[in-house]
């Protein structure tokens, strides 16, 4: 069915361009509101969550992402059967069966299980990689997901970067060491989970980018399709673990207050989705994981200025703004195309 009489709501194109360039583009006007978006959003995610886990002190974090995962699925088919938005590229037809209700076919479905998979690996080893490491050493380390996501972009990809870029890439690893650097202390296993979770972003954001590219869906598409698969896997997993009798028994769950924040959060995470899977086709996932870098840095100076509590730390300043350099050269050679 074709989608004309109404306007639809931007989505990334993604279409048969396998023979597409190795070398890294200039950012276009929309990779940087795809970017800056994804910022904002991801700021005022962080803010929700907070309150919801810190100020009525929610028990179940897997619990909010399922509850995020479900209301995404749900707008985002009540937005597919209005014919607001659209699954597929711009410039894709339909050329095979969907399910009925499903809106896709079973072969898109099966093509989008590697995306579903890294993001469940993502979301389970990231949650794991907190414990064991103090919290500067965790920033330093997650940091180098920079690195990592290059490498897996050059395996998956082949996509070659500039002396530049790379130059930039080596400020933020360096920073994010020098940040860390009064708290060098050494814990086998717990770095080996947080390299794990480094890989697990790398390759789930790598798998955005090559999946979205192949599979004829746009970034609406990709959510979707994630959601399916993943949802019930987590509500599973949630059952199992107990948070479900958890969340039913929790004191707070008719308050108010709490249910407003539960809505914001399940909102701004629709709309962080939507912008991860939007700066990543649109621009490539280095880019997103460099923009995962500067919203921290943004994070951390809005909690300074708004809880204050945090001790000044000399290292620690001078790691943070060689981040926040080597961020801003990343975004200058992105958009100058170097």
């Amino acid at each position: 069915m074709e989608f004309k009489d109404r306007k639809a709501l931007p989505i990334s194109k993604s279409g048969d361009d396998d023979d597409r360039r190795h070398v890294s583009s200039p950012m276009t006007r929309t990779g940087v509101y795809a970017a800056v978006s994804y910022m904002a959003c991801a700021v005022l995610l962080i803010m929700f969550n907070k309150a919801a886990l810190s100020s009525y002190k929610f028990p179940c974090a897997n619990v909010i992402t399922l509850f995020q995962m479900i209301c995404s699925s749900t707008l985002l088919y009540i937005l597919r059967c209005r014919k607001i938005i659209s699954f597929k590229g711009d410039n894709e037809t339909q050329s095979t069966k969907n399910i009925p209700g499903i809106f896709v076919s079973s072969n898109t479905l099966i093509r989008t299980l590697p995306l579903a998979i890294s993001y469940l690996l993502y979301m389970l080893v990231s949650m794991e990689s907190v414990r064991g490491v103090s919290v500067p050493m965790y920033t330093t380390l997650r940091r180098t997901t920079v690195a990592f996501t290059m490498i897996v972009e050059y395996v998956l990809t082949r996509q070659k970067y500039s002396i530049y870029v790379m130059g930039s890439v080596g400020i933020i690893i360096f920073g994010a060491f020098v940040a860390g650097a009064r708290d060098l202390s050494f814990d086998a296993y717990a770095y080996a989970i947080v390299f794990s979770a480094n890989i697990c972003t790398a390759i789930y954001l790598a798998s955005i980018a090559r999946i979205g590219k192949s599979s004829g869906l746009n970034s609406f598409g990709l959510m979707w399709c994630n959601g399916l698969i993943c949802t019930p896997i987590l509500l599973l997993w949630t059952w199992v673990c107990g948070d479900l009798e958890l969340t039913a028994n929790f004191s707070h769950l008719s308050s108010l207050g709490f249910q407003v924040v539960m809505f914001l959060s399940c909102v701004m995470a629709f709309l962080l989705n939507y912008a991860v899977f939007l700066n990543t086709t649109l621009n490539s996932a280095l880019t997103q994981t460099i923009c995962g870098n500067l919203k921290d840095l943004f994070t951390i100076g809005l909690g300074w200025l708004l809880f204050g509590g945090l001790p000044f730390d000399l290292l620690n300043v001078v790691g943070q703004s060689l981040g926040f350099l080597g961020s801003c050269t990343y975004a200058f050679c992105k958009i100058k195309g170097l």
